[in-house]
């Protein structure tokens, strides 16, 4: 008698993400799917922001850490002439002008201004937690709390198109940003400096590290994968979570030795860098991902962080 079984899913889907449907409505949707439970996001975005969303199936859940630290790409339209409470189109209202004049070459000016390490206050409707209480909870409650600013950086910001025409301008950007960045606040506070009240009226993620909206498929598309058995094609392998670090190999034994959990010494050939502390990918000599271990160049040694086997 032949016994089938069935391989557990694990590694990295990118999901497009619908608009109304918060992070966690998207992962307990795709665990009915696939009737999967070990499913993780990688950075929560807003109901009515789109785009990439990556998620971590199975073992692959224990990398959710890494990705969330990538940089993330996002195209937003800012909308000049008013400001809400919430600093997207979805608020109320707190400040109006009947028109902005704005000019193209200002509109450049100041968005390049923003490139490199900036401040941001985070805004009161986000899931920050103060005092046990989440923001937006206490938003909601009419309350706003003094919040603390924090660096981010801007890698790139660039000028897809600007309709200055309108009484209330739209223009259309595209930002390359570390984690933690708030585009909503970018969009508001690029409107400070053009000297007008402004909002975020659209948001895509277009991508999260190497993983972009070409490689996304909509819930819809995934019912039909499940159907058909094609799933398991669609799933990026977990180790190009973290591409973003270095590549060292092993040999055989030392390959026995990290998959049992061991601290590896290198031989003087090894590609790592002995004087820095530093994560990295490791690989059998076959090429096979065995995980990420950390350099301790005080111990002279590789030390298992997460192994997989």
């Amino acid at each position: 008698m032949t016994t089938n079984t069935i391989t557990p899913l694990e590694g990295i889907l990118p999901v497009m993400k619908p608009a109304g449907w918060t992070s966690h409505d998207v992962v307990a949707k795709v665990r009915r799917i696939l009737k999967e439970k070990r499913i993780g996001h990688t950075g929560t975005l807003d109901p009515q922001v789109t785009g990439v969303l990556p998620l971590c199936i199975g073992r692959a859940t224990r990398m959710v850490e890494y990705i969330q630290e990538l940089p993330k790409e996002y195209e937003a339209t800012l909308t000049v002439g008013y400001a809400t409470d919430t600093e997207d189109a979805s608020g109320n209202i707190t400040e109006r002008v009947d028109s902005a004049v704005l000019t193209l070459d200002q509109v450049e000016a100041v968005l390049r201004q923003f490139v490199g390490e900036i401040e941001q206050v985070p805004p009161m409707f986000s899931a920050i937690k103060v005092d046990g209480k989440r923001l937006y909870e206490l938003a909601r409650e009419g309350k706003e709390v003094e919040r603390k600013s924090r660096k981010v950086t801007l890698y790139q910001i660039e000028l897809i198109s600007a309709d200055l025409d309108k009484p209330h301008p739209d223009i259309r950007f595209r930002a390359l940003c570390s984690k933690g960045t708030y585009i909503r606040t970018l969009c508001v506070d690029i409107g400070k400096e053009l000297g007008y009240p402004a909002v975020m009226s659209h948001l895509t993620r277009t991508r999260t590290g190497n993983i972009g909206l070409s490689q996304c498929i909509t819930l819809e598309e995934l019912e039909a994968r499940r159907d058909n058995g094609t799933v398991p094609e669609l799933l990026i392998p977990v180790d190009a979570a973290v591409l973003h670090l270095n590549k060292t190999t092993l040999n055989e034994t030392q390959t026995r030795q990290a998959l049992q959990g061991q601290k590896i010494r290198l031989s003087q050939s090894s590609d790592v860098d002995e004087r820095l502390r530093a994560l990295y990918r490791v690989y059998s000599s076959q090429n096979d991902f065995i995980g990420v271990f950390e350099w301790d160049p005080e111990l002279g040694c590789l030390a298992p962080v997460k192994v997989f086997s």
